[in-house]
Formats: C-alpha cells, structure tokens, sequence
C-alpha cells in the first residue's frame, strides 16, 4: 500500500468561542504553509471537533500517515502526556495507521520575532516619551506544573528583553505556579520603572487573557504614576504559522527531537523527584467535546488503554478557566503564597 500522509493539529481547547475561532484560523494558515498534505485539526477538551474526529476524517479519507503537531507553546502534561495518550489508543485501534508526533512550538528564533513585533505594536501605539532602558517588560505565561515548561517562559522573557533594550524584565505566570499576575506586577511597581509592557505569551485569547489585561489594570489603579501598556498576544502572527510548518516537516525530516532532558517524567527534576516514570495517560478523556462547537456524538468506540481509577489529589485549584478535578500530581509548592491557584476575576 502507497503511503498517503495528512497533518493533524491538535489543540488544547478553551469554551471560549473566540478562542476556538483563532485556533481555526491558525490551522487554515498552517494549511496554506503545506499545500501538498490536507490538514484537519481537534481539541483535547471543551471545544468540538476533538482529537479523534479529525483523526477519524484524515483516517477515512485514505490518510495511512499521520502528522501530529501539538497547538502548544510548549511541552509541559499536555504535550507529554495527555495529546501523545489519545493518539497512541487511536493509532491502537486502527490497523495499517502510522501517526507520528512532532513537537512543541517551543524556544526557537521565530517565535521570539512573532513576540517582538507583538511589543513593538504596542510600544508604537504609546507615545515615545519614555526610553527603553527606563520601561520594563513583564512576560506572561500559562503556567504549569512542570517546571521545565515554566523556565522556557523566563528564557523567552529574557531574549526578548535583551534583544528589544528594555531597562528591566520579569516573568510571571496565569496560574498553576507562582508568581501569579498581580503579585508579580506588584512586585514590579516597586523597582522604579516609568513605563511596564505586560505581554501574555500565548498563543489564543480566552479567559486567562481578559483577567492577565484585568489585573494589569487593577495595579495599574494601584500605581498612578506608572504607565502600564499591554500588548496583544500571538495569535496568528506568520512568523508563528511558519513555525508551525517546520514542526511538521521536521517530522519527515527525522530531526524531531522533544527536549527530554530536563522533562520531570524522565529525569528527577528539582522537587519533583517522585514523578519520574509516571504513567503516559490523558486526563481530558471525560470533558472531550464539552464546551464550545457542535453537540459531540459519544456513542462510538471510547476505549481506552489504561486505567483512570488512580486518585492523584492536590490542594490547588488547576483550572484552565474550568472547574473539573485533573487527578494530576501534587504540585510541591500548592501552598506558595505568590500562587499557584489560577487566577480569579479580579472584579
């Protein structure tokens, strides 16, 4: 049999609507980028189509190779763990159907420029009153409960904080690990700046991104002196849909290497130690579909290859703008009082 390859994007999913839109939009530009391979894409969770759709409408339509890309920024428990989960009990459950999965957007030069001209826009759109050297850059991230994750934030942070000029920088995050927005802003107030960029480093709007710009505004009340602007977020910049592309042509190119050395399931990271060799499972399987997008048809085969019966509490709040228990590990620093519980509404 000849070998037919498609690409499969696999996004996290948000109820956001706008969200889910972007997230489309993404996907028809990465499509642009590789005219010669059909693209569908799926959420994990809370938006329609998942996963397995697309999976199933590349499947039926002759594909016998498939792509997967994570829609991710990078690697942390959905990109390890719960994606490469729902595509290995798929490829299981399908005869004669290769899917090979490449990886994270991660820290790479493109994506840095795509952040840059985000904090150009917005520097532009200020007045020019204040220098560079006297404004500083706050960056943003999701926040996880994998550290190596939460470092690769501070790593673009510092790029762009070096590559752009600005006096000072500092990373904070929406949740999950610490500290959260309004802390870490407060703390920024305090070290003298005129002017702080407060720049969400993601990848779709949704919301996480409505309360970092609330909080942002909330010390911005607290600090009438300093000028607080805040820059959009990626989207679909094209330095980003190209970037994209290159994770599935490095696929074919067999030079797709995930970082593994800094990975907490395979190596004894800093104060998560005990979850070295944990298992390779999805926890999203019971809110696939929820949430925005068409009614899902549950009726078919939803199988899968491991046990979901372990019980992994945890005294924080794991939100991703939803409520339901992720039966995740403990994060060793629940109790941190700069977080990591996710942000509330800060009205």
């Amino acid at each position: 049999m000849s070998e037919k390859v498609g690409v499969m994007v696999c996004g996290h999913g948000s109820r956001d609507e706008g969200a889910v839109t972007e997230f489309a939009a993404v996907a028809k530009g990465i499509a642009k980028r590789l005219p010669h391979y059909e693209v569908d894409s799926g959420f994990l969770e809370f938006a329609t189509p998942i996963i397995r759709d697309g999976l199933d409408r590349l499947r039926e339509s002759g594909h016998n190779h498939i792509l997967a890309v994570p829609g991710m920024l990078f690697a942390a428990g959905h990109a390890k763990n719960d994606i490469p989960s729902v595509l290995n009990a798929y490829a299981a459950q399908h005869d004669g159907l290769k899917i090979s999965y490449g990886r994270e957007l991660g820290i790479d030069l493109k994506m840095i420029r795509a952040a840059g001209d985000r904090i150009r826009e917005a520097l532009e759109a200020a007045d020019n009153s204040v220098p560079l050297h006297e404004t500083m850059l706050v960056v943003v991230g999701r926040g996880a409960s994998d550290p190596d994750a939460n470092s690769n934030v501070v790593k673009v942070m510092r790029m762009l904080w070096e590559g752009l000029g600005f006096g000072w920088g500092e990373t904070v995050y929406s949740g999950v690990t610490f500290p959260l927005v309004e802390p870490g802003l407060e703390h920024a107030a305090k070290l003298g700046y005129k002017r702080i960029v407060v720049f969400p480093y993601f990848l779709f709007t949704g919301i996480l991104i409505k309360r970092i710009y609330d909080y942002t505004d909330k010390v911005a009340a607290n600090h009438p002196d300093i000028e607080f602007i805040k820059a959009p977020y990626l989207n679909d910049h094209p330095l980003v849909l190209d970037c994209f592309a290159d994770r599935v042509r490095e696929i074919l190119d067999g030079t797709n290497n995930m970082n593994c050395g800094l990975c907490k399931y395979r190596e004894q990271a800093l104060g998560f130690e005990d979850e070295v060799g944990m298992i390779q499972e999805s926890h999203h399987h019971h809110v696939e579909g929820i949430g925005t997008g068409h009614s899902h048809d549950h009726s078919h085969d939803q199988s899968h290859s491991h046990s979901h019966a372990h019980d992994h509490s945890h005294g924080h709040d794991h939100s991703h703008d939803h409520n339901h228990d992720h039966h995740h590990h403990p994060y060793p620093h629940a109790d941190h009082p700069l977080g990591p519980v996710s942000m509330k509404n800060s009205k």
